[in-house]
């Protein structure tokens, strides 16, 4: 019987911040593996077992647009001090366009010929379940929902960029008229498997 190490990796969603000190503290106890096996992704149903052939990269990057030294009232300084919200917004088109949700071709790679055969097998076994197991509301759409071929490389091997986060922005119901100093964001970067992070 082979020896097995289970190591149980729960900061995944923060960034796992501790996990290579923590695998160095284990490392007389886990040995050099033979194998590695991440049991960290999806499948397509719980009928046979299933194999992640490949997994895309992150990047997580923090901006701060900062213009003014304090807030102001935006009838005293609106059209003066520039938003912060808009420059973020135009430095945020150049990773993911606004208005097409593509990420900038610098971003990624070419894309394999055994992911696109993969591709091809998984969008015929799927079919509109690729997009449709994703909830969304009434009036909206998904991405590329009438291209199932699209949906699939843009979720595996595509870059792909979500706000995960906003600071210096008040809740609604205590925002006032004032044209904020800063805005912040979180940006995440989903990067192609082949991609240099």
């Amino acid at each position: 019987m082979p020896r097995i190490v289970l190591v149980l990796e729960t900061e995944e969603e923060s960034g796992s911040p501790n996990l290579l000190h923590l695998l160095d503290m284990a490392s007389e106890v886990i040995g050099t593996p033979d194998v590695c096996f991440c049991m960290d992704s999806g499948a397509f149903d719980y009928e046979q077992m299933w194999m992640t052939s490949s997994l895309r990269g992150i990047v997580i990057l923090d901006m701060t647009v900062q213009v003014g030294i304090d807030g102001y009232h935006s009838g005293e300084v609106g059209g003066v001090v520039p938003e912060t919200f808009r420059i973020v917004r135009t430095l945020l088109d150049r990773l993911d366009s606004s208005e097409t949700g593509q990420v900038i071709s610098d971003l990624n790679v070419e894309v394999p010929a055994w992911k696109e055969e993969e591709c091809k097998e998984i969008v015929k076994l799927a079919g509109e379940n690729l997009f449709k197991k994703y909830k969304i509301v009434d009036g909206a759409s998904w991405c590329n929902q009438t291209d199932p071929h699209k949906i699939y490389m843009q979720n595996t091997w595509e870059a792909n960029m979500s706000i995960t986060g906003a600071g210096n922005l008040p809740p609604i119901e205590s925002a006032g008229n004032v044209v904020r100093n800063k805005t912040s964001v979180r940006i995440s970067m989903r990067l192609p498997p082949t991609q240099n992070a």
